[in-house]
């Protein structure tokens, strides 16, 4: 075959694999992240810059001169329209074909094939070592300061697939080695209608960190993906209701959530600037649906930054949500309007720590020093009560 045929074919292909990419160099090629920075934070393919789709032909000029541009996304489906449209604009661009998740599934069954359990025995050893004190001790204070874990108790520790639920569940494997007292645990993960692809990553990650899940199957996304208005809200509602369902029919008097810290603070701030009132994320709550059932938040002191680090230096990759929305890449919405309102909070959060190295100490003990005689009025058990009732 010809030289100008040759290139003529490379012209028309949009899509590269992930062997193609690693049979290139770095003098040829920059790897470019295009999903939204809340969903790069959760994991990125090593040696990827982080460009939003959304910024991209705006920071060109950061991307080095004369070599190709290979973008991925959640699946590879807007990246493959970004690269149609750059190379119409003469730019070597190519889509990753199958985006992170395809990365991930291929990385996690190298990993598997080469770690074998090697890998869980590293990631407990890193929490009982490095990461005791920021992970494992401050899990452990939200268990005795809250009162999150009784003798003889059975925990549904719920598993979404994430950095925060997995870590929860090591450091649930954790404290039952320490045995101070009996309890019994379930980890349990809901398929909400997953694709194949995030199921698979979710099994394998579980698989190789030595963490026995048990999965059940709902048509949650199914119900909610045609609702415009406030479909997570719904999803997360919904969620709930079967997570309580099933851990009950399991005999679990518990179900274990992985909220952290920077969580609770960011609800607390959110509340306030978008709904009108002070409430914060509770550390446990009794359900009001399914009478005996308990939700607790043994990760709420952790801080989301120690999760990261403890992610990355176990080389473990996670995905951000796996829920429909993700999987059609709506995350990398050129229009805007895929970053959330937690993630504003978040960067505001970040913006004030500059000028302020204790907003994020303040912001959570703000709902611990509620003075009721400074507030005008309050909700007690669903009933509006205003300082005039006891002003004389």
């Amino acid at each position: 075959m010809s030289q100008e045929s040759l290139k003529f074919q490379e012209n028309l292909k949009l899509e590269i694999t992930f062997e193609e990419y690693q049979g290139l160099s770095g003098e040829e090629c920059v790897l470019v992240d295009v999903r939204d920075g809340g969903s790069a934070s959760y994991g990125r393919i090593p040696g990827s810059v982080s460009i939003p789709l959304r910024e991209l032909e705006q920071r060109m000029s950061e991307l080095p001169k004369g070599k190709k541009l290979i973008l991925y996304c959640a699946r590879g489906e807007f990246s493959l329209e970004c690269a149609r449209s750059l190379r119409e604009k003469g730019i070597p661009a190519y889509s990753l074909a199958g985006g992170y998740t395809g990365w991930l599934l291929k990385s996690l069954e190298d990993g598997e094939r080469e770690g074998g359990n090697r890998k869980a025995d590293e990631v407990e050893k890193s929490i009982r070592k490095k990461f005791h004190k920021p992970l494992f001790t401050k899990f452990a204070k939200a268990i005795n300061e809250y009162d999150l874990v009784r003798e003889n108790d059975r925990i549904a520790v719920c598993i979404s697939g994430g950095k925060d639920s997995m870590l929860m569940a090591k450091l649930f494997q954790e404290l039952k080695r320490h045995n101070k007292f009996p309890f019994e645990l379930v980890f349990l993960v809901m398929d909400p209608g997953y694709s194949s692809a995030n199921r698979t990553v979710i099994e394998n990650n579980a698989k190789m960190l030595d963490i026995p899940i048990t999965v059940f199957e709902s048509d949650i996304f199914n119900a909610v993906y045609e609702v415009e208005k406030s479909p997570c809200y719904l999803c997360a509602r919904m969620r709930r209701g079967y997570l309580y369902s099933h851990a009950k029919a399991l005999g679990c008097n518990k179900i274990a959530l992985g909220h952290h810290y920077d969580d609770v603070i960011e609800t607390i701030l959110m509340g306030m600037l978008y709904a009108g009132q002070t409430q914060t994320m509770m550390p446990k709550l009794h359900s009001t649906h399914f009478e005996g059932m308990e939700l607790i938040r043994p990760m709420y002191l952790i801080r989301e930054e120690d999760i990261k680090h403890w992610r990355d230096y176990n080389g473990l990759h996670f995905l951000q949500c796996a829920c429909r929305f993700t999987d059609n890449c709506t995350s990398c919405r050129t229009d805007g309007t895929s970053d959330s309102k937690r993630m504003e909070v978040k960067r505001l959060i970040a913006k004030l720590k500059e000028t302020n190295p204790y907003v994020e100490g303040n912001i959570f003990k703000s709902v611990e020093n509620v003075n009721l005689n400074t507030i005008i009025a309050y909700k007690k058990d669903g009933v509006r009560h205003h300082f005039l009732e006891e002003y004389f």
